[in-house]
This record gives structure tokens, sequence and C-alpha cells, in this order.
């Protein structure tokens, strides 16, 4: 069953199996409603503004997709952030990927319902990782996204997945948990580096490197661009089919166009405007 305004549409597969297909260039959004906020390591958040505002801007700017992600989750601000949802969905006709406080295929729905392409889940997976199951079934593969907020550990050489914008110990290993999630049916990974996020300082390679050589599902790479060159990097040295962009946007550091012309000057197939 395919649900939402758009689906991904695969072409000729890499010898990594995944779909030789545009890189998409992602805005992504941290609301705690009703304002957009960022932080440094999803902490020590600041308030910029109306998302919707932002949204907007980037989508008359030409990017290919948007994440918002409800940072509080609470029931009120649920029922804000669906708003939002249904308002940006009216007026930006690129997908939407909307997580937190996702619970339920219901709350799934609700927000398919109101605008989104697909919906991230975190904190209810890792509770209840049969929820990835039911997802997929009741919605098709293509809306479940599973949001791995990731933390090197101290010898260095592994990942665990947190939740609760990056505050809580899950217990599991990234690797082993993303493969669980492509066996359950999840059809996309966003894939959040908490100790780079919000520095940018550059993406996790080792990371999104790691993950990509374990699942053959598309991986959006978060946390820590600085510039194009990391962009570059993580797809072409660490196997991301997208790059998921806040800061650098949100403070005008560089605009959509000169990320979407940078990629394609590198060789980057990007989805012409």
């Amino acid at each position: 069953m395919v649900i939402g305004r758009f689906a991904i549409l695969f072409g000729n597969k890499t010898n990594t199996g995944r779909a030789m297909t545009n890189i998409r260039i992602i805005s992504r959004l941290d609301v705690k409603a009703p304002y957009l906020i960022k932080g440094i390591n999803l902490e020590g958040l600041r308030k910029l503004g109306n998302p919707q505002e932002f949204a907007a801007k980037y989508y008359l700017d030409g990017i290919d997709e948007i994440i918002y992600i409800d940072a509080v989750a609470s029931l009120y601000e649920r029922n804000t952030i669906v708003d939002l949802v249904r308002e940006t969905a009216e007026n930006a006709f690129i997908p939407i990927t909307v997580g937190g406080g996702v619970r339920s295929v219901e709350d799934a729905r609700e927000l398919l319902k109101v605008g989104a392409d697909k919906v991230a889940i975190n904190t209810a997976a890792v509770h209840n990782p049969d929820l990835i199951s039911d997802m997929a079934h009741a919605l098709g593969s293509q809306c479940m996204v599973l949001s791995v907020q990731a933390k090197r550990r101290e010898q260095g050489s592994s990942w665990e997945a947190y939740c609760d914008q990056g505050r809580e110990h899950t217990g599991r290993d990234v690797i082993e948990w993303v493969r669980e999630a492509q066996e359950r049916g999840a059809g996309e990974i966003l894939l959040t580096s908490v100790d780079q996020e919000g520095t940018y300082r550059g993406f996790d390679i080792d990371l999104i490197k790691s993950v990509a050589g374990s699942v053959q599902i598309p991986i959006i790479a978060s946390g820590g661009m600085g510039n194009v060159t990391h962009a570059d990097t993580a797809i072409r040295e660490g196997g991301a089919t997208a790059i998921a962009v806040a800061a650098l946007l949100h403070y005008n550091k560089l605009e959509v166009g000169q990320i979407r012309q940078a990629l394609g000057e590198m060789g980057h197939l990007v989805r012409a405007v």
C-alpha cells in the first residue's frame, strides 16, 4: 500500500544494491512548537523563529525534501506539529518526513492524512521493534523511516543508539539495530551523529560507512555539515544517499542552490530545478 503524495523511484542499482538515483538535499527542521530550534549535539537549543517560514523559503529555493522532528513530542506539541505539517503540505509540493512522538500506526496515519509522506520513529521502535513491522505492513516500507541518534562509544570503534534527543541510552548497537530494522521492513534510515550535530565539523564518515555497508536501504546523513565538501565525502566515501542540512541553511551560511550546484560540479546526480 502506498500512502502519501510521493514515492521514491528506483533506477539501476550499484554494486552495493542501492539505487543509482539523485542525491537528495533535505532541510531538517527540529521543532519545539511553535518554534524552529537548533542546538549543538542536540543540546542548548536556541529558538530561531517560525518553522513554516523557514520551510517555505527552502521550498522556494529548491530543496528536495523536508524533515520535521518534534523535539518535545508532548500531546500539546503533537497537535501543533500536525497543524504545521498540514500547512506545509498545502504549500510545498515535495516529500515531507515527520518524526517525534509517533508511538503507533494510528499516530503515523494521522500525520500521513494531513500531508506527511514518510514517518520517522526512534523511541517507540526501541521499546517496541514490532512497530517497525506493523508500520511497514500497514503503510508501506517507503513510509517507514528509522531515526537513529548515534553516539560513538568510548573505545571509538562502535556506536550506541540513543533516544530522547541523544540523552537516553538504549543499549543497542547501531549496526545491529539498523540491520534488524531493515529486516523488519524499514524503508530508510535517518542517521544522526549526536557527536557531530551542530558543530560544522563534518559528518561522522566512519558511522555512515559502517551503516551503509550493513544495509541496502537509503541513508540520510545528518549532523555536522559545515560545507559542501563534507556532503561530498559523506556521499562518495560514506555511501549516504541523501544529506540533511540544518544550521548551514538556518543561519544563511549557504543557500540550497549553492549546495546543489556544487554537488553537481563534483559529479553527483542532483535534481534539476
